[in-house]
């Protein structure tokens, strides 16, 4: 059985081109908020209407993704290199979100499709592989967002990131141009294959359970300048904290999940994920501080982040056909969390250290949803991830 690594090479980059397009305004908040003439409220809802949209549009992102794979992911990769140029036609604010929204738009058809790139042009022992790549490629497109934003001159920056896009873009436009090697047809199609995912006990608890953690690394990205500030960490120091956080995720989501499929440890990993995530945002209530901040988001990213591309392989494992549903909601649940678990600590910025203790907690949640998935696990078939040729 052979795989089509390139398929996957292309999807990856785009992925990543989809993060970092999100991201842009990310580092340079005060410096876009200046540039545009707006506040930076304003700048911020560049990129807060990434997970707004995601909730809406993962549903119909998935079923276009099942009934139509190279159609639909065509639609996101062509919307997301115009979302790229569209920021570049003026140099005005209107301009910027408009282009922004179009990217965010684009998002679910491109994230959605990870298990389904991995299942249809991957060998089945490289499938756990193949999401692992492309979820550390959607890490790394967070890691270019820091570090160009840091470096670069602001149109410069934008130029940049558009011929990113196109380059990604064209690329997997031509990849998708060869069908898939494996096929798997499904007895349902559409919303009735949302319908029948969701029934699936498991699919519910792999969705409860990316809720808890997804939640939480949002909140801990989003506010950890704000939370840190007290104790005197600068707004550069923080982004470099958020800068090795990253780091460290794109190295465990690239080796982690492929470790833990080969060996059956899944849900170990992801337990011991649970709890140094729930020691870290501990050790940040009780003495907070930059180097101690480095070091514990440096374990928990690499912990963490890779539980997204291990439960992304366990719904693949578990339905198959319908995988596009599946990814959907798992992504839909994980930003939902995203949004209700950094809403709720948005209203404890000014009190980090009740703000870290609720993250510890609602991470701790996890913990069940794990022990109610062993059985599951333990009953879906073993991949023997050996070397291809």
């Amino acid at each position: 059985m052979s795989s089509r690594w390139g398929a996957v090479a292309a999807y990856s980059l785009l992925g990543a081109s989809t993060q970092l397009l999100w991201l842009t305004f990310a580092p340079i908040t005060t410096d876009a908020a200046k540039h545009y003439g707006v506040s930076a409220g304003a700048i911020g809802w560049l990129a807060n209407v990434f997970p707004l949209l995601y909730v809406v549009l993962a549903i119909p992102a998935g079923i276009a993704l099942d009934r139509s794979f190279r159609a639909a992911l065509t639609l996101g990769s062509v919307l997301t290199a115009a979302g790229g140029l569209l920021r570049l036609v003026s140099d005005q604010y209107s301009a910027v979100l408009a282009g922004q929204l179009l990217v965010a738009v684009a998002q679910p058809f491109v994230l959605n499709a990870i298990t389904r790139v991995a299942g249809g042009y991957l060998a089945e022992r490289d499938r756990p592989k193949g999401i692992a790549v492309g979820s550390a490629a959607q890490f790394a497109g967070m890691l270019a967002a820091f570090l160009m934003g840091s470096v670069m001159e602001f149109h410069t920056l934008l130029v940049a990131q558009a011929a990113i896009a196109v380059v990604s873009a064209a690329a997997l436009v031509v990849a998708l141009r060869a069908p898939a090697l494996y096929h798997r047809s499904s007895e349902h199609s559409g919303f009735a294959a949302f319908r029948e995912t969701w029934r699936d006990p498991f699919v519910r608890r792999l969705c409860a359970l990316v809720f808890v953690p997804f939640g939480t690394f949002i909140s801990l990205t989003t506010w950890i300048e704000a939370l840190l500030a007290p104790a005197g960490v600068s707004a550069d120091q923080a982004g470099i904290v958020l800068i090795a956080n990253v780091i460290a995720g794109v190295v465990g989501s690239a080796l982690i999940p492929v470790w833990a499929t080969k060996r059956r440890r899944e849900l170990w990993i992801m337990l011991v994920a649970v709890a140094v995530t729930a020691a870290s945002c501990l050790v940040l209530a009780v003495a907070p501080g930059f180097a101690l901040a480095v070091l514990v988001f440096t374990l928990f990213g690499f912990l963490l982040l890779p539980a997204l591309p291990i439960v992304l392989e366990l719904s693949e494992r578990r339905v198959g056909a319908s995988e596009g549903a599946a990814a959907g909601l798992i992504w839909l649940s994980g930003n939902l969390g995203g949004l209700i678990v950094a809403g709720v600590v948005g209203a404890l910025v000014d009190h980090p250290a009740p703000a870290f203790l609720l993250m510890a907690a609602v991470v701790l949640a996890a913990i069940p949803l794990l022990r109610g998935l062993r059985s599951d696990v333990e009953a879906l078939p073993s991949i023997t991830t050996g070397e291809h040729s």
